[in-house]
């Protein structure tokens, strides 16, 4: 394993880093659980939320530096890539704005009336964070935002691809006052990671990557009885059933296939369109996608960069070639130059192919027709994954009616792009467990401490 950073557009390698050895993971382990006992332990909810706050303002204050690291490590569009700095800035301030409120004590009421009792929020201990490439600083903030105001220490494996932003994130926690073990990068391999979950000192693990790493990790964090929270892949569906405005809808459906040049876990990759605007909205929709070409990440007007990697690529043109192979018709696109992938989009994809239940990592879009709502809904739902979803409709009631059906953690109506740091990200099935950001993204990793008093004292005292 290397860590390095290959500029995708170019091909080249510009650096590479050397991992970690057995012995700094070592005293890195214990300077977490260290800076756990002895700074976390002994610090106020407002001290915290303070430095996290700064974190958010060196983000932004830094956030031009930083976008143009990951265009270099993973070809994310200039444009795109200051946003998620600005986005990663604002978590951290929303879980400063927040955190006192929550880890406020949650009273109960008793059934008997004898005394008084409490739920306290406390830490865990010491943290894993895996975390991927396609957003190396909006993964990490939504990870270590809530759990540093907690009071948890985290270590941090990043992308092997993403070396220097992992770098950059950490000098920005020292900057900010964040004492040496409160957040630590590791270049750690596979294996040092497997050592890392089953080590006593460590409580938790969250991964944001694919099933195959998710699994992996569920299975060593199972065997070691530690809490998990996994954030896996989507195929998520984007139905359209009617609208005022079809033009609307088809951009709102291409910005949906496009962001981070299609390689955003819950970005709409399946559309199932009602039968009587289906021929309509596959001719604009194709249109306008052929309108969007890969270009240099680096300018300014640049909306679709390279795919992450040349692997990422010829893995992504296999599955097109697979799915046409089993008898997908391809309607556009289709072409790769190195990591650069055209816009494509795919028709005629039956349960039986493999690529109905695959996840499209980059700019390819499968259209559906549906019958009805209740069809639209069947193949909506007729995928492993469970991610988000999205929903175009000008009736209230079947927006409500629909939305309760779908098997995904997420559901947007008539709007897409809209995630936001006070609301709660994650999925079913295939798609993982547990949730990120929000007030839900601050109570996975903590203690519910249970405190009942006789009536003899109060619980508030």
């Amino acid at each position: 394993m290397q860590y390095a950073v290959t500029n995708p557009a170019t091909g080249q390698t510009v650096r590479t880093y050397d991992p970690i050895s057995d012995a700094d993971l070592d005293a890195a382990i214990a300077g977490a659980d260290d800076a756990y006992r002895n700074w976390a332990r002994t610090t106020k909810v407002e001290e915290r939320a303070a430095l996290i706050r700064r974190v958010g303002e060196l983000h932004v204050e830094r956030k031009d530096e930083l976008a143009n690291i990951i265009v270099e490590e993973m070809g994310k569009p200039i444009e795109q890539a200051v946003g998620e700095v600005e986005f990663a800035g604002a978590i951290y301030e929303y879980y400063a704005d927040h955190a006192a409120e929550f880890l406020a004590d949650e009273k109960i009421t008793l059934l008997d009336g004898d005394g008084s009792a409490i739920v306290r929020r406390s830490p865990l201990g010491v943290l894993l964070g895996i975390m991927p490439w396609n957003f190396p600083y909006y993964q990490v903030a939504r990870f270590a935002g809530p759990n540093l105001v907690i009071g948890n220490t985290i270590l941090l494996k990043h992308a092997e691809q993403c070396p220097e932003s992992a770098a950059a994130i950490h000098q920005i926690f020292l900057d900010a006052g964040f004492p040496a073990g409160a957040y630590t990068n590791i270049y750690a391999s596979h294996e040092q990671i497997e050592r890392v979950i089953a080590d006593p000192r460590v409580q938790g693990v969250s991964l944001t990557g694919s099933e195959r790493a998710g699994a992996k990790v569920a299975e060593i964090a199972g065997r070691n009885l530690k809490k998990v929270v996994l954030e896996l892949g989507g195929s998520d569906p984007f139905i359209l059933l009617s609208t005022d405005d079809l033009d609307a809808a088809v951009q709102n459906a291409v910005d949906a296939r496009l962001d981070n040049s299609g390689q955003s876990c819950n970005a709409a990759k399946r559309f199932v369109v009602i039968d009587d605007l289906y021929e309509s909205f596959l001719d604009r929709f194709t249109a306008k996608l052929a309108e969007v070409e890969a270009s240099d990440p680096t300018s300014a007007d640049s909306a679709l960069g390279p795919l992450s990697s040349l692997k990422a690529a010829e893995n992504l043109d296999e599955q097109v070639k697979r799915a046409v192979e089993n008898g997908a018709t391809l309607v556009r696109g289709g072409s790769r130059d190195g990591a650069f992938f055209q816009t494509t989009v795919l028709t005629d994809v039956t349960p039986e192919n493999p690529a109905s239940k695959e996840e499209f990592f980059g700019p390819v879009a499968q259209v559906f027709r549906a019958k009805d709502e209740s069809d639209a809904v069947r193949i909506a739902n007729d995928t492993p994954f469970g991610l988000g979803s999205y929903l175009y409709t000008t009736d209230r009631d079947q927006a409500l009616r629909v939305a309760d059906q779908m098997e995904a953690g997420m559901v947007f109506v008539n709007v897409v792009l809209a995630d936001g740091a006070e609301l709660p990200f994650g999925g079913v099935k295939r798609s993982g467990s547990g949730r990120e950001l929000g007030r839900f993204g601050a109570d996975e990793f903590v203690n519910k401490k249970l405190i009942r008093v006789s009536n003899d004292w109060s619980v508030d005292a």
